[in-house]
């Protein structure tokens, strides 16, 4: 299996993309800490389907934009499966709206939740991977990073941008010491995620996809290959899992 013997962490792990990401991980032989912040029934789902590959796999309730929070799981989590090996910053969310009506709470919020959480992690799991000189870490940015959002808010796509550039930041200061930091730009995909945005607007989104929405593995595959010894010259990346609609 080309990830055994390693441990990931994955944040919002209960999800449609973050389940398939963590089910992934394990088929190829990692143990797992799923993290959620309100699904606790789906993430234990998660965690007996990954026992029954004969993995390891832990679950955490975790607010992503807690400090403390996040250090003291990632440290329980290193205690019990092994010393981080793969993070995997998946946990985020989106709203709707014009930018004259977002409110300075929803801004915070998501930016606490896209933008600061990932950095937090970030923060805990780096000490460790820079001993040991070796280490993968993975966000998951978006599509609308690059192009704006087509149904969220500013702040969804203005958060994920920023994602997007702390990759690259992450990555450079990582480079002397073997960790690899990339990030994935999902386009859509079909997710409850975009629930959100009232079935009008979520089924023209849809059909503005040529081959249509993509599907939650199709993005673990490409975390499972970011992950992998095949990925070990590439860093800094922003890899689109988009079914061609952005080409740059």
């Amino acid at each position: 299996m080309e990830l055994a013997g390693k441990t990931a962490f994955v944040t919002g792990a209960s999800g449609g993309i973050g389940s398939a990401i963590c089910r992934a991980l394990a088929a190829e032989g990692a143990d797992v800490a799923i993290c959620f912040h309100s699904h606790q029934k789906a993430a234990m789902d998660v965690a007996d389907e990954i026992q029954a590959m004969g993995r390891k796999a832990m679950t955490f309730k975790l607010d992503i934009s807690d400090k403390d929070a996040v250090f003291n799981a990632i440290d329980m989590a290193s205690v019990c499966l092994g010393d981080i090996d793969i993070l995997v910053n998946n946990a985020g969310m989106t709203m709707t709206g014009r930018i004259e009506d977002i409110s300075e709470q929803d801004w915070d919020r998501c930016m606490a939740i896209n933008l600061k959480g990932p950095l937090f992690a970030t923060q805990a799991v780096l000490p460790s991977m820079k001993r040991k000189k070796k280490g993968t870490i993975i966000n998951i940015s978006s599509l609308g990073a690059k192009i704006g959002g087509i149904n969220a808010a500013a702040c969804y796509s203005v958060s994920k941008a920023g994602l997007s550039c702390l990759t690259i930041q992450t990555a450079k200061e990582a480079l002397g010491y073997g960790i690899n930091v990339n990030a994935i730009a999902p386009g859509i995909i079909d997710t409850p995620l975009h629930d959100v945005y009232g079935q009008q607007r979520k089924s023209a989104a849809y059909g503005s996809i040529v081959r249509g929405p993509g599907m939650p593995e199709d993005v673990a595959a490409a975390v499972v290959f970011l992950a992998s010894r095949g990925a070990s010259y590439i860093t800094g990346e922003i890899l689109d899992v988009n079914g061609g609609a952005l080409m740059d």
